[in-house]
Formats: structure tokens, C-alpha cells, sequence
């Protein structure tokens, strides 16, 4: 490999899979994703579905991702302020990437479930 395929190959501008990764990058971004995909579309809702998402960091995940526009924010004009998010077209076309991901953790978790409870056979 050439030096020009090597910058290229990770350039967010040309390859697809860093171009992916810098709009879902990140720890949280997926989940909340994911999250949203399930129905849950309110802030504390979110919030309170994902252990350990501070309120801070889920205002700024939320953020990127409506101006990446992979979400949307609607505001309802009510007192108190009700505020919802949901997927755009663009966003939902994620949806693919996520079952996939989740189909593959969930596997990846049984695997290392039986390799616990061997390595606890071994050990008992």
C-alpha cells in the first residue's frame, strides 16, 4: 500500500467507514440512537435508560446528532416545555447498523457467558 491509499483509507472524507464513524462515533451516540429507534424519545427518558449518560453529555450527543441530522428535535409550544426527538430519514437508515451490532454483541455475549462458566468449571 502506497502512502496516498494509507492517508486516503481513513480520511473521513473519502473512506466510507471513518465518514460513518465521525457522525456515530463516540461512546454514547449509538445507544442513544438505538434508544430512539426503541421509542424512547424523551430527554429524561433517554437519560434514564442509559446508565452512567450524563445529563451534560447527552445534550451535547443529542446536539451532533441533529445537526449531523440524524435526529430531530421537536419542541411542543406547552407549559412546561415538551420536547421529543425523533429519527429522520437519514437516521433511520441506521437502523440496519444497529441490529447488526446488537445481533453481534448478543452473540459475542453468550460466548463469553460459556467461556465464564467453563473457566468457573475449571477453577470449581
Amino acid at each position: 500500500m502506497g502512502n496516498d491509499f494509507d492517508r486516503k483509507l481513513f480520511d473521513r472524507d473519502s473512506c466510507p467507514v471513518a465518514s460513518t464513524m465521525s457522525l456515530i462515533g463516540g461512546k454514547w451516540k449509538l445507544v442513544i440512537l438505538y434508544a430512539i429507534y426503541g421509542g424512547i424519545n424523551r430527554f429524561g427518558a433517554i437519560r434514564k435508560e442509559i446508565p452512567g449518560l450524563s445529563k451534560k453529555m447527552l445534550t451535547k450527543e443529542l446536539r451532533e446528532l441533529e445537526h449531523d441530522g440524524l435526529i430531530e428535535r421537536i419542541v411542543f409550544p406547552e407549559i412546561p416545555p415538551h420536547v421529543e426527538y425523533k429519527l429522520t430519514a437519514k437516521g433511520a437508515s441506521l437502523e440496519k447498523v444497529t441490529d447488526a451490532l446488537r445481533d453481534w454483541g448478543a452473540e459475542w455475549l453468550m460466548e463469553k457467558d460459556e467461556a465464564t462458566v467453563v473457566e468457573m468449571e475449571k477453577a470449581g
